[in-house]
């Protein structure tokens, strides 16, 4: 055969296997169906390794890793229609709360609102308010779940949190606030971070003896502070970092904050850009006590926490490649208590409204022990 001819015996081939993969999702209702009669778990892992198996064996030794993907790849779509089916009267399912707190289409994000962060004026949370908010009256605490409270007790409208850095990765307390909390992330955005060195006037760079800032600043610039052999102690904020230096009357000490905390505290700028990372950003997030999907949310948010299995990861993954979702983060960390196991933050890149999200959400029931939906939002680089 020449290649013409290759090629239509090919598109034959897969015009039938279309054919086919469409003809086993339809017989996914009355698998649904007959599940829900019988009260029987979407994921029959006994019945998958089967298939599997005989699979594997039907197309050879040298076929058989080809033959194992794609029978995995189509019970995972089989499975996810199966959930999207069983989900599709649920009210309470995560899809439908999820398109609950959709927001009319004309609906615009705030331009000014009461928000609550944690720190002082000159902060980088300070910044990032003012970034987001045209026109925020902004209210400090002390602590990130000073934050929540004040978001839940209804003394501020949202709270601006810093939830990621390129170098020093997740700001863990913030994700376990937000579950804790139940609150969503509204909006985002990624803030480019400079740190500096300030201290008292008169100080100098060989002089100094100890640097403070938030434990993060100081992870973000580790490298030069090795350089300088000076002591580090963390403090809650950069902007605080740079009050108590101002108010300790000490020459050898500086703080790690932004050139803007200079002016603000009566201090001086010894050196700048002292982060290890000229590409040093930090992800702040909007959060919200109640869901809200302003419109142009394409990124969502979650936290999977898995089975302790061989296959569980993948089986997430896959059903994100399946519906065709874009994975632009993910992140595991230990679950307290429970000795190597790990939950997974993953964002995904993925427009509110598609039905893939809508099919995902609803579909994660049976790959993970439990999830927390974030929230779906925009984000603002």
């Amino acid at each position: 055969m020449d290649l013409a001819e290759i090629r239509e015996r090919l598109d034959g081939i897969d015009g039938e296997l279309i054919r086919l993969v469409n003809e086993r999702l339809d017989l996914a209702a009355e698998v649904a169906a007959a599940k829900r009669r019988d009260g029987r778990a979407v994921f029959d892992p006994a019945r998958e390794r089967e298939k599997i198996h005989r699979a594997a064996t039907a197309a050879g030794a040298s076929r058989a890793p080809q033959a194992i993907a794609l029978m995995s790849l189509l019970m995972s779509m089989n499975r996810a229609e199966q959930q999207r089916i069983l989900a599709a009267d649920d009210e309470g399912g995560a899809a439908a709360s999820m398109r609950g707190a959709l927001l009319p289409a004309d609906a615009c994000f705030p331009a000014a609102a009461t928000v609550a962060c944690q720190g002082t004026e000159g902060s980088f949370s300070q910044h990032a308010a003012a970034r987001l908010f045209r026109a925020p009256s902004i209210t400090y605490l002390t602590s990130f779940e000073g934050v929540f409270r004040a978001v839940a007790d209804g003394l501020c409208e949202y709270g601006v949190l810093p939830i990621e850095n390129s170098t020093a990765g997740s700001v863990n307390a913030v994700y376990d606030l937000l579950g804790s909390y139940g609150f969503s992330i509204v909006r985002s955005l990624r803030l480019k971070v400079e740190h500096s060195l300030l201290a008292l006037p008169g100080a100098t760079v060989a002089g100094l003896r100890e640097v403070i800032s938030h434990e993060q600043a100081l992870a973000q610039c580790a490298g030069r502070l090795n350089q300088l052999g000076v002591e580090t102690r963390a403090v809650k904020n950069t902007a605080i970092a740079a009050e108590l230096v101002a108010a300790s009357g000490r020459c050898d000490l500086a703080a790690l904050a932004s050139t803007d905390c200079a002016a603000l505290y009566g201090l001086e700028p010894l050196e700048e850009g002292v982060q290890d990372s000229e590409g040093n950003y930090t992800r702040f997030v909007v959060v919200s006590a109640s869901p809200q999907i302003f419109p142009g949310a394409t990124r969502t948010s979650l936290m999977l926490a898995l089975k302790h299995e061989p296959g569980s990861l993948y089986r997430v993954l896959e059903r994100l490649f399946a519906l065709d979702i874009n994975l632009v983060k993910l992140e595991s960390r230990p679950i307290a208590g429970r000795d190597f196991e790990f939950a997974f933050y993953f964002d995904l890149d993925c427009p509110v409204g598609s039905p893939a999200l809508d099919t995902l959400l609803d579909a994660l029931g049976d790959v993970c022990e439990r999830f927390t939906y974030f929230g779906s939002y925009q984000e603002i680089v």
